[in-house]
């Protein structure tokens, strides 16, 4: 595998990740945003689910379920979470603080727990990719700072931060495709308990069903499938800082496919958040991208 592959595969991954909010645009109102993360894990753990069992490929006996109840767990938590943070102080405050702050737990988490101290390199393009997204998200004024809202926030970025590096853990038992099968079919178990006292009335439309598919198969199932196949060869801290490629794509389909309008001052958010992207892609850095 060519050495740029792994971190390609994770920028895809975000830029999947980045669809969904584009995508929910056609779902119909009412949905609770727990909801339709629920259905995103069950659909995209579910079909990956099937193809594991059908190929075979998957030994429920001797599973990893340790790791992989708490690599589910945290993802539970996290969008939760997350959702809160946006409700209590806003969406870009709610944005900036937990996707900001995922790239630095993970080096911390790393440092801490790996002994792995994050190089210049990571340091660089973290700091690049938290200044485009604040640049991208606070341009429209908006600065509700909401001390609940914040500590969500914090609380989700941990959590993500979290998921990866477990995950990191669980690739060295299993393989990318039953694992993120597993871990999402869990997640949304979990998630279903919550959901149920929200609602289901809105399953009986069908024009949720095609948007609410292509965000569990594309938004889930292949992207998380591209990201632990990435993270598998690159430093955790590297594959969470290149996942701010979310934002960068959510802020550009806005733009080229609802019709949203970016200040100069977005603009150059977005600048820098590709420069931090591409730093961390194609400037390698043995210390901090190479899984030894």
């Amino acid at each position: 595998m060519s050495k740029s592959l792994p971190y390609i595969f994770v920028l895809i991954a975000a830029v999947l990740w980045g669809t969904v909010g584009t995508t929910q645009t056609y779902l119909s109102d009412g949905i609770q945003p727990i909801t339709i993360a629920m259905m995103r894990s069950l659909i995209g753990g579910g079909v990956l689910l099937i193809i594991a069992i059908v190929m075979k490929s998957i030994s429920f006996k001797n599973w990893s379920w340790k790791q992989t109840f708490f690599a589910a767990l945290a993802m539970a938590l996290f969008q939760p979470l997350f959702f809160m943070s946006v409700n209590l102080t806003g969406v870009a405050v709610g944005t900036v603080v937990t996707i900001g702050s995922s790239p630095i737990f993970a080096g911390i988490i790393e440092w801490m727990y790996l002994k792995r101290q994050p190089g210049r390199t990571w340091a660089i393009a973290t700091v690049l990719s938290i200044i485009g997204c604040i640049m991208l998200f606070m341009s429209s004024g908006e600065t509700v700072i909401v001390p609940a809202g914040i500590a969500c926030a914090l609380l989700a970025g941990i959590a993500f931060a979290t998921y990866t590096h477990v995950s990191k853990f669980l690739l060295e038992k299993e393989a990318a495709l039953p694992a993120v099968a597993m871990t999402f079919t869990i997640c949304g178990l979990i998630l279903l308990l919550i959901s149920l006292f929200l609602g289901v009335s809105w399953i009986t439309m069908p024009a949720n069903w095609l948007p609410l598919l292509v965000m569990g198969v594309f938004g889930t199932s292949i992207a998380y499938l591209l990201f632990l196949t990435g993270l598998k060869k690159i430093a955790s801290s590297a594959a969470v800082t290149l996942s701010l490629g979310e934002p960068l794509t959510a802020a550009l389909l806005g733009v080229l496919l609802i019709g949203e309008h970016l200040s100069v001052v977005a603009w150059c958010g977005v600048a820098l958040l590709l420069g931090g992207i591409l730093v961390v892609t194609f400037k390698r850095n043995k210390q901090i991208n190479m899984i030894s």
